[in-house]
This record gives structure tokens, sequence and C-alpha cells, in this order.
């Protein structure tokens, strides 16, 4: 079975949102039919991590477990455009390691290029 099409989700500081969103709806991975762009949704989340001996964090100190309010990114798109939309991500991304998952669909949902979605 090819995958057509991915949900990819990533966890990011608040103020980094809308320099995400842009950057991504830039490259078509945020596009859903033909009529609709800049598609994601954000949840506020909290995010727990403890950089250890090596690490450069962003935010918190070697050695100790941090926490903050960060934002959860997810949007569906082609598997034409995963592999930029990941190499985006990392560009934007103010972490040294930034967490992104990405998700196979199941091809019964169909996001096509011209404006007509099926079951």
């Amino acid at each position: 079975m090819k995958i057509e099409n991915y949900k990819v989700e990533t966890f990011v500081p608040g103020e980094y949102v809308t320099e995400l969103r842009e950057s991504l709806n830039e490259i078509g991975a945020l596009s859903i039919g033909g009529n609709y762009d800049n598609c994601m949704s954000v949840s506020r989340v909290i995010g727990y991590w403890r950089p250890l001996k090596g690490a450069n964090p962003f935010e918190g100190k070697i050695g100790e477990t941090s926490s903050e309010e960060e934002c959860k990114v997810e949007f569906c798109c082609r598997s034409k455009v995963v592999e930029n939309a990941i190499k985006t991500i990392r560009r934007v991304h103010p972490y040294e390691e930034p967490v992104i998952n990405v998700f196979p669909l199941s091809n019964l949902v169909k996001y096509s290029d011209n404006n007509s979605s099926q079951l």
C-alpha cells in the first residue's frame, strides 16, 4: 500500500508558532484540497526534559529536570512534502533536539490537490 498522506506533530515554544506556520505554508505543507491553506492545529501542553552532559539546551540547565508550557503543532500533508516539512521544522525550531512525530494516515481518506476530498 502506498501511503499518500501523513500527520506531522511537533512541540515548539509559543513565540515560534507563527513563524513555523508561515514557513510550512510557504512549502505547501499546510494545504488541504485546492481551496484551503494554513491548515494546522495548536494545543498548549506542558513539556518536561532534562538536558544531559554535552547538551546545549534552549531552556533549562544540565542535569536538572525542567518543565514549560509549549505548543503542540499538528497538521496533515501529502507524502510529497513530508521530507521538506521536517527540514522546515528543524530550520525554524529553536530546540537542539526537536520532537517531530510523523504518522502515516490510512488511504481511505484522500486529500486531493484539486479541491475534492473523498472517503
